[in-house]
């Protein structure tokens, strides 16, 4: 076990697939002599040689498009988009051909494609460089996504991702690449990518967040029991599938259920997650299940997004709401 950066982790975790895997190559703008603009790939290249660690030109759609070419003749091809609004221009390449081939082809091709995708606001970037798109992919059938919050999943579920034979999108959150954990390199992965994890336990409110704000969450859940509220935390992992098993026993133990994304409200996995939980669990609930995300607008300009990003303050406003206590919109309660 040894301690290293978010960024760190997933360099790690390229490495190890690099290493084990002839057929694992890495496809990207500015990955290789530069090392990625958040310098994740730094040191790859020079290891591995600009045939397995390739410098792409600024062409999103190109850089899909060679990935499906090299996963037809057998390649494990990991794309790098470098800013999450940058992934746009490739959307038709991973929603008609990425998604589709394995079912198209019934199952005789496999799109073995992992697509690393830093994502998130908090870092003070312009337009297309802040964004938050998960939910596009997560409506899209024969792609996995998953969002990942901490070292140790950075690095594990990536090497969980390329080695599955199906397409995953990997969210990264850009703000949180030098936040440090331990990570067990050797170590097989505790969790199947597919699960939710149970990240701090509660009875009177359940709180899922995943990638960035799962950090925002479990400040909240400390800050909250210093008022002798008890909130479980839950980081999904997965985004699709997501696994509701766990969601589901949380609440049925709660009765409360806030989501929080910083995403835009309208049409995002809260409102998915607070649909399903309603069906689910309804005569176990207390109290309507609540949502706190982004606003419904263009991601703003760098310096409003500290308005914009759900933070500690909104959080817990949301368990205030789902506790039926004093809060922002009614300012009802006890």
């Amino acid at each position: 076990m040894s301690s290293m950066t978010f960024g760190r982790a997933i360099n790690a975790g390229l490495r190890k697939s690099l290493e084990d895997d002839p057929k694992v190559i890495l496809l990207g703008e500015d990955i290789g002599k530069l090392g990625g603009v958040f310098r994740v790939t730094d040191g790859l290249q020079k290891d591995f040689g600009s045939h397995r660690v390739v410098d792409t030109p600024l062409a999103e759609a190109g850089i899909m498009g060679c990935a499906v070419g090299l996963a037809y003749r057998g390649y494990r091809p990991v794309v790098e988009i470098q800013f999450d609004g940058f992934i746009y221009p490739a959307f038709d390449q991973i929603v008609c051909q990425v998604a589709k081939l394995h079912y198209r082809t019934q199952g005789k091709v496999t799109m073995p494609i992992t697509i690393r995708v830093p994502f998130g606001g908090g870092i003070g970037s312009p337009e297309h460089h802040s964004e938050s798109p998960e939910a596009y992919f997560t409506h899209t059938s024969g792609l996995r996504v998953v969002a990942v919050s901490n070292p140790q999943d950075a690095y594990s579920m990536l090497r969980q991702a390329i080695s599955s034979d199906d397409p995953v999108l990997y969210f990264e959150p850009k703000r949180r690449y030098h936040i440090k954990g331990e990570v067990k390199e050797h170590a097989e992965p505790s969790l199947p990518m597919g699960s939710a994890q149970v990240v701090t336990e509660g009875r009177d409110v359940t709180l899922v967040a995943y990638g960035p704000l799962v950090r925002t969450a479990l400040d909240a859940a400390t800050a909250a029991a210093d008022d002798g509220v008890s909130v479980e935390v839950i980081d999904l992992r997965s985004l699709s599938p997501i696994d509701y098993s766990i969601v589901e026993a949380s609440v049925r133990k709660t009765g409360r259920l806030v989501v929080a994304h910083e995403a835009s409200q309208s049409g995002g996995l809260g409102a998915e997650i607070a649909t399903t939980i309603t069906e689910r669990c309804f005569h176990f609930l207390e109290a309507a299940p609540v949502r706190i995300a982004g606003f419904d607008i263009p991601y703003p300009p760098s310096k409003l997004e500290a308005h914009h990003l759900p933070d500690l303050d909104r959080i817990l406003d949301g368990v205030d709401r789902a506790l039926g206590r004093r809060n922002s919109l009614s300012g009802l309660g006890a």
